[in-house]
């Protein structure tokens, strides 16, 4: 039995990792125990840090988003200090077209800083956007960060901070009375003083919460060679069907579908044609490029699409899951309230809102 940890984190993700270094940071000492899961969520994403053109109506999410948006310039400032290298945020502002027949009402969150652009203004704003479009929403406080980059960033924070990660699943969380006593993997049994479960899709295989995986489907296409300019897209749009995410190495990311099959690896030819048509359809010099990867990965919904963040019934373990389409924005907020909790005991009133007992069914875990 390995006692030698303070913190004990299951789930090697990005909010794992992301918890991780923050609690490093702060003195603790802690340990990664991950998995070899072929498709984590990281891997599933574009990067969109997008609360508002994601149209989340005013809300504790709305938010916990807009938070942690804000935290990400100095958040990612810190990783690539550490490291020396770039995560590849990227303050473009995102475009939110709309087309014809389509019915795209004042989002509610308009307060925030945002800007309808009529069809003229849209196409002066992005050049090359289909003709179905007849303007569109402005937000140029939305961002987008290289979810791969920012994935090896944060897998190399830890390295260099002398966090210890185990490559193993685990297998049991071991309960005794109102506390966790360890977690059995495949290989051992590790315990420690505290533990966080962030297992993203996984987590309902290791504790009964409502947490179950939603395939996404994406694919990435880059500007020719021969193109005048390394990215002629210079911000995210942001369909009501489709998002375009152009990275400024020439890289377009497309996304992505949203299926429940459980874990049913690889894409799928109707997959692959939904996200090619309505990318042309928004921005149509796209036929044009040659392909690049095609990729899936499994997000970790929950039934009303929250997270789950803080206390579980056990004393000694917190749950950080289910972020679902926000995971990648969400990392920063969910890594600084989740160690101010655990090393502070300081309970941010926002983390109410996310309490595992809003599922009725599941308050027993």
């Amino acid at each position: 039995m390995n006692s030698s940890t303070d913190i004990l984190i299951i789930g090697g993700g990005i909010i794992g990792f992301s918890l991780a270094v923050e609690l490093k940071l702060r003195g603790a000492a802690v340990t990664i125990l991950t998995g070899d899961f072929k498709q984590p969520a990281a891997r599933a994403a574009a990067g969109m840090l997008a609360p508002q053109a994601e149209r989340i109506p005013p809300s504790p999410m709305l938010d916990l988003c807009l938070q942690s948006r804000g935290l990400y310039p100095g958040w990612v400032e810190q990783l690539e200090e550490i490291t020396g290298l770039k995560t590849g945020y990227w303050r473009s502002g995102i475009l939110a077209p709309v087309c014809e027949n389509e019915y795209y009402e004042q989002p509610e969150s308009s307060s925030v800083n945002s800007q309808w652009l009529d069809g003229d203004a849209i196409r002066q704003h992005q050049i090359g956007l289909g003709e179905e479009v007849i303007g569109g929403w402005w937000y140029p406080d939305d961002a987008q960060v290289d979810n791969r980059a920012l994935f090896r960033t944060l897998q190399t924070a830890s390295k260099k901070l002398g966090i210890e990660v185990i490559q193993d699943s685990a297998i049991e969380i071991i309960r005794q009375g109102d506390r966790v006593f360890g977690v059995e993997t495949t290989a051992e049994k590790l315990q420690a003083d505290r533990y966080v479960l962030a297992t993203g899709a996984w987590s309902e295989k290791l504790l009964n919460i409502p947490v179950f995986p939603r395939k996404g489907q994406m694919l990435s296409v880059c500007v020719p060679e021969d193109y005048p300019v390394t990215q002629p897209l210079q911000m995210v749009l942001f369909g009501t069907r489709i998002y375009i995410v152009p990275r400024q190495d020439g890289r377009v990311i497309i996304g992505a579908t949203s299926e429940n099959v459980g874990f049913t690896e690889g894409n799928t030819p109707t997959g692959m044609q939904s996200l090619l048509a309505g990318a042309i359809e928004l921005y149509p010099e796209l036929k044009n490029y040659p392909i690049r990867e095609f990729w899936w990965g499994f997000r970790p919904a929950t039934t009303d699409e929250l997270p789950i963040l803080g206390a579980s019934v056990w004393e000694n373990l917190m749950l950080a899951t289910g972020h679902y389409r926000n995971g990648i924005l969400l990392a920063p907020v969910t890594a600084k309230l989740l160690a101010d909790l655990i090393l502070e005991k300081k309970l941010d009133l926002l983390l109410a809102a996310f309490h595992y007992s809003r599922f009725a069914i599941h308050t027993d875990l």
